[in-house]
């Protein structure tokens, strides 16, 4: 099944964003924030996907029915692969599972532990910025991420805008890098499955790192249960779309598009990508966890 490229206004279908993230993880909205934001933007259904954590769900629920639109609660799961961050997107998981819970325990621990090595080395070249600086960045119970790192360099007036750290300082290939845990996206796909979930391979050839995902790896995550590609991104060009249409058709994988919001995170846009109902409907169907997708009342 295909997604859209783009929302098109001229049609009655319900607008659907599969990939979201509020200040739980490395958004700069909170939970209710986001969920008002896509009201804004005309979305009729928004999936809620932070960082290796579940916390901001209850409160984008609460939201979600206030403003009246549809929720899909998600995750997404920050994988490696060849020392290459790959993500995974899970859809309707059961949230009280414990394998999958203590593996995302695991990758924020990792993460938090990383980060403060990483202002270490920075400090260490001159880059004016404290750990204390980022810690101040990081929301309660949030999920922590070189983003913060970002967001204290703008809070410093070092940069303005997040992509200007990551293209100087917090690329994968930054001197200044420092890994941390993350399950393999095969593990990470059987997780989701035994948690009820659908895992989608979030914008898997992405420009910024191409050729780190190879159609043998999705292949291998295809017979431990993947269920689609992320093909339509910010990130994709032409090529990359085709690439991911041609595989889905091959695997027989599902086709989803999203925004990847971030807020002011990031420079995409709520709707700008966005995916079928009847891609929504077949990922519900193929979910068994305790959730589903919350829909406004009438």
């Amino acid at each position: 099944m295909r997604a859209t490229e783009a929302p098109d206004p001229g049609r009655a279908r319900p607008v659907i964003d599969l990939h979201a993230h509020s200040s739980v993880s490395d958004g700069t909205e909170s939970p209710a924030q986001l969920v008002a934001s896509a009201a804004a933007a005309g979305i009729d259904v928004l999936a809620i996907t932070d960082h290796d954590t579940v916390a901001g769900w209850d409160e984008a629920s609460a939201a979600a029915r206030e403003h009246g639109i549809a929720l899909v609660r998600g995750i997404e799961i920050s994988c490696a692969w060849r020392h290459t961050s790959i993500h995974l997107l899970g859809y309707l998981p059961d949230p009280g599972d414990r394998p999958l819970l203590e593996e995302l325990a695991r990758a924020r621990d990792s993460r938090a532990t990383r980060l403060e090595r990483m202002v270490e080395r920075m400090a260490a070249d001159a880059i004016p910025l404290t750990y204390q600086e980022v810690l101040a960045q990081v929301a309660p119970g949030a999920t922590p991420g070189r983003p913060h790192i970002a967001d204290a360099l703008i809070a410093n007036g070092t940069i303005e805008h997040r992509d200007e750290a990551f293209r100087s300082w917090l690329g994968d290939d930054s001197p200044y890098y420092v890994g941390h845990y993350a399950p393999d996206p095969v593990r990470a796909v059987e997780l989701v499955r035994a948690a009820g979930g659908v895992p989608v391979l979030a914008h898997p050839f992405t420009r910024t790192r191409s050729g780190a995902v190879d159609d043998h790896l999705v292949g291998r995550m295809r017979a431990a249960g993947l269920a689609g590609l992320e093909a339509y991104h910010r990130d994709h060009g032409p090529e990359e779309v085709a690439h991911a249409t041609e595989l889905a058709e091959r695997l027989g994988l599902l086709l989803t598009g999203s925004s990847d919001y971030h807020g002011t995170g990031k420079r995409n846009r709520l709707g700008e990508n966005t995916t079928t109902p009847e891609v929504l409907e077949a990922i519900e169907a193929t979910a068994s966890g305790v959730t589903e997708v919350l829909r406004p009342a009438g």
